[in-house]
């Protein structure tokens, strides 16, 4: 089956969002005001315990003291949002399981973040991870990366709270500005004046309400057709099941290496340098512990994606024996799920309610993460190094007050987006623009020694010039051509976009239309390349200027801001290739600033140089045995 299109299953078309409705039952209004309540009390409880004797540290970082389980269950709620909602299974209903294959990044996506950025992260004990930025090149480019951040952020907050109002509003006749203020006032609420800790802990328990909530669907959606056996058979029978893809072209929407290989990229804007993710790494009370919690996730978004794969497919085989509702048959596809949820669960008192609780719980996860990152990173990037002056008691007052101020604007940017019509999927797209030339700034830092502040700054720019050039491109030329937004700007995993299928509309065109070319045929490139493309971009640029401007010639470079990565490399190869290498033998745990220029070091930093860098060479004497090798570093001319 070509790229999980399916010729069965015709996309519903667009709806009159003045049809409604599904009533709620009073037992449905319990189960989801249970919800807010439970999530509200959450907070509160933080917010009291201790009151007056709360610190910044406690307050942003829940005082490092975490432990993995709550910490991995955050991470897993942070960037689920309802795209795993109602994203996933409608993309799995319109065009086959071929998506379950990003499943395969999640390994990679994970594993570096592990062994790469939460080790350096942690052992320089942030709190903000745009401090790694001052600490590596200097403070313009700290300030470059928290403006990014912060223009990211809010403009993905607005969306993500009045999306799934709008789509729950045409559905179930929920008062579309009373779900938006509720839900904003609640989470601003528990995440202001609880912090972190409470952010961690609401996390926790709406993780719990989403995995109910989907569940239930599951099983009660396969027991109305007759199990998952013959839900698997007749996704058979219509060619749901898709097989690998193994089309090595990155202009086709989803094959096996876009998914596996281009999905690692955006895993790793996700789970590697965004300050949400960071900020829990960080508040773990080991490293240990933050690597564990990272490991911990890999199986949880197994099950989140496996479940809202078969809730797709459940779906799929309840619509070849059910008809479906004049209501539904017109709907937008921002609600063609909730449709479907609440035509299988009528009649069963208590679970539509579950499932608006669990899609309200995406909703919450998200718009607190982002406000509690937000404050963190205003108050320590933006306001404490030009006020140092501040005390305890100030500084934490003066937190909680920015995060009440990004919650009013979370509600004024849900206004704006309810105004911006057309306009409203470039918005949503930003997000997805933001995060690849982000994780090209990081790894520029990390893995490139010779990288100054100048190739830093200019790659960011050029980065972020090339993620809107082709983004915005994409979205004009398709709105040209009389066809909704690709969704080739967006991760699906991450954005709220995907709330709805709107996002999928132009899967279909890849096997109906011509191949297009010239700036187009760049336009169309597969969105899990998106990140791989931007960050690669800066990263290129970064590199080329810092040659021309002198490298790190007459700057000082911190040593602990650097990944070893050659010295990680050879040490990966069998003893005997060690020997001939006559490599000094060292225990692994040894941090790399001791093996770097020891002799040079003063006060933790070193003086670098464009031609000369930080390479691993060999050592006289033996490798010990039973011992993990690593390698001298010196200055060595290229």
């Amino acid at each position: 089956m070509n790229v999980g299109v399916s010729t069965s299953s015709p996309l519903p078309p667009p709806s009159d969002t003045s049809l409604v409705t599904s009533t709620f039952s009073p037992l449905d209004y319990v189960v989801f005001v249970l919800l807010l309540v439970l999530s509200l009390a959450i907070g509160l409880y933080h917010a009291c315990r201790g009151w007056g004797r709360h610190t910044i540290g406690q307050l942003l970082m829940a005082d490092r003291k975490m432990s993995c389980l709550p910490v991995a269950l955050s991470l897993l709620a942070t960037f689920q949002s309802a795209v795993a909602i109602l994203g996933v299974p409608s993309e799995i209903y319109q065009f086959g399981t071929q998506y379950w294959f990003l499943g395969c990044s999640y390994f990679l996506g994970l594993l570096i973040p592990a062994h790469v950025f939460i080790p350096i992260f942690y052992r320089l004990h942030l709190t903000s991870a745009y401090e790694y930025l001052e600490l590596r090149f200097n403070k313009a480019v700290r300030v470059c990366g928290t403006v990014t951040f912060i223009f990211q952020m809010v403009i993905y907050m607005g969306v993500v709270l009045y999306a799934p109002s709008l789509a729950l509003n045409a559905v179930t006749g929920f008062d579309l500005w009373l779900s938006v203020l509720t839900l904003g006032i609640v989470c601003t609420v528990y995440t202001a004046l609880g912090g972190l800790k409470a952010v961690i802990w609401t996390d926790v328990f709406q993780t719990l309400v989403m995995f109910l909530g989907q569940l239930a669907v599951i099983v009660v959606g396969s027991a109305k057709v007759g199990g998952l056996g013959r839900v698997w058979d007749v996704a058979s029978q219509h060619g749901l099941i898709s097989g690998i893809e193994l089309d090595p072209d990155p202009f086709v929407r989803h094959t096996f290496w876009t998914l596996a290989f281009g999905g690692v990229f955006m895993m790793l804007s996700l789970y590697g340098v965004n300050q949400a993710q960071v900020q829990r790494y960080l508040s773990s009370r080991t490293e240990k512990a933050a690597v564990l919690s990272c490991y911990a996730v890999f199986p949880c978004q197994q099950v989140v994606l496996s479940m809202g794969c078969l809730i797709g497919l459940v779906m799929f085989a309840y619509y070849q024996e059910y008809p479906m509702s004049s209501q539904q048959a017109q709907a937008a596809r921002d609600q063609f799920v909730l449709y479907f949820v609440m035509d299988l669960l009528k009649g069963l008192p208590g679970l539509p309610g579950l499932f608006v609780a669990c899609l309200f719980s995406g909703s919450l996860s998200t718009i607190s993460s982002a406000f509690n990152s937000l404050a963190t990173v205003t108050m320590e990037d933006l306001i404490r190094p030009w006020f140092p002056q501040f005390s305890e008691v100030q500084a934490t007052m003066l937190s909680r007050i920015i995060a009440f101020g990004y919650g009013l604007l979370c509600l004024g940017m849900a206004y704006i987006s309810s105004h911006m019509g057309s306009v409203l999927q470039a918005a949503i797209s930003i997000f997805g623009m933001v995060g690849g030339p982000l994780l090209g700034l990081f790894s520029l830092g990390m893995f490139f020694p010779c990288a100054n502040p100048p190739g830093a700054i200019v790659g960011l720019l050029a980065g972020l010039i090339m993620a809107f050039w082709i983004g915005i491109g994409s979205i004009v030329t398709n709105m040209g051509s009389g066809m909704a937004p690709s969704p080739t700007n967006r991760s699906s995993f991450s954005l709220p976009s995907n709330l709805t299928a709107v996002t999928m509309t132009t899967l279909m065109r890849s096997t109906t239309l011509s191949k297009p070319a010239g700036l187009k045929r760049l336009y169309s490139l597969s969105y899990l390349w998106y990140s791989a493309h931007n960050s690669t971009t800066v990263i290129v640029v970064g590199l080329i200027v810092s040659l021309l401007t002198g490298g790190m010639r007459g700057r000082t470079l911190n040593p602990r801001t650097i990944y070893p990565v050659l010295p990680r490399l050879l040490a990966l190869l069998p003893m005997s290739c060690q020997k001939r290498l006559h490599c000094r033998s060292y225990s692994q745990d040894l941090s790399v600033d001791t093996a770097m220029f020891p002799e040079k070091m003063s006060n933790g930093m070193l003086r670098g140089s464009c031609d000369k860098e930080a390479m691993a060479v060999p050592e006289e004497g033996s490798v010990h045995q039973g011992n993990s090798p690593t390698f001298v570093l010196q200055e060595t001319s290229l």
